[in-house]
Parts: C-alpha cells; structure tokens; sequence
C-alpha cells in the first residue's frame, strides 16, 4: 500500500472520530470554508519557503498543502486516486491542448 492509499484511509477513518481528538475531523467539523481556508494557509507558506530557496522547508510545506488538499478531496468524496487517474489521463497530451480542450464556448 503506498502513502497516499493510506493518507486516504486515515482521512476517511478520522471523519467520523471526535473533533477533541483527531485534527481532521476537527477540520471536517468545522466545514469546507475551514478546510479551504487551510489550503490557503498552506498554499501561502509552500509559496514563501519556494522564495526561501530552503529545499526541505518547501518539501514540508508542500506536505502539509498535499495533505490538506486530501482532507478537501475527502469532503466531497474524492481521493488522491482520482487526481492521479486525471493525471495519467492528460499524461503525454500537449499542456496548451489539454488546457484548450476545457474551454467552454
């Protein structure tokens, strides 16, 4: 089983826990603006460490955004596994095609 696979499991798990005692149902709790909230955060601070040039603080940072953008997927039922099939899905299409193609007339 890899991280993700188990990150995912963990999520779910953790949705139906106490907000006393696990972060993520604390989060889940609180609603998607909190969740959403915490993206930002973490999307600001992935940002800043990236200026910072400090490689492990952005590795760091990054986590933090990868997790929490999990526990937004899990919110409205989806998964890591569903970003990485869109990702293989777009694997060897041209970047300006694949962004072309969801243009809506």
């Amino acid at each position: 089983m890899n991280i993700l696979q188990t990150l995912t499991e963990t999520i779910e798990a953790r949705k139906q826990a106490s907000p006393e005692s696990s972060y993520v149902a604390k989060l889940f709790s609180k609603g998607e603006d909190a969740i959403l909230k915490k993206i930002g955060e973490e999307a600001t601070e992935v940002i800043l460490a990236s200026k910072e040039g400090d490689k492990q603080h952005i590795v760091y940072e990054t986590a933090d955004l990868w997790f929490h953008s999990m526990v937004m997927l899990a919110h409205h039922g989806l998964s890591a596994e569903d970003v990485l099939n869109e990702l293989a899905r777009r694997e060897g299409l041209s970047g300006i095609a694949e962004k072309n193609s969801r243009k809506k007339d």
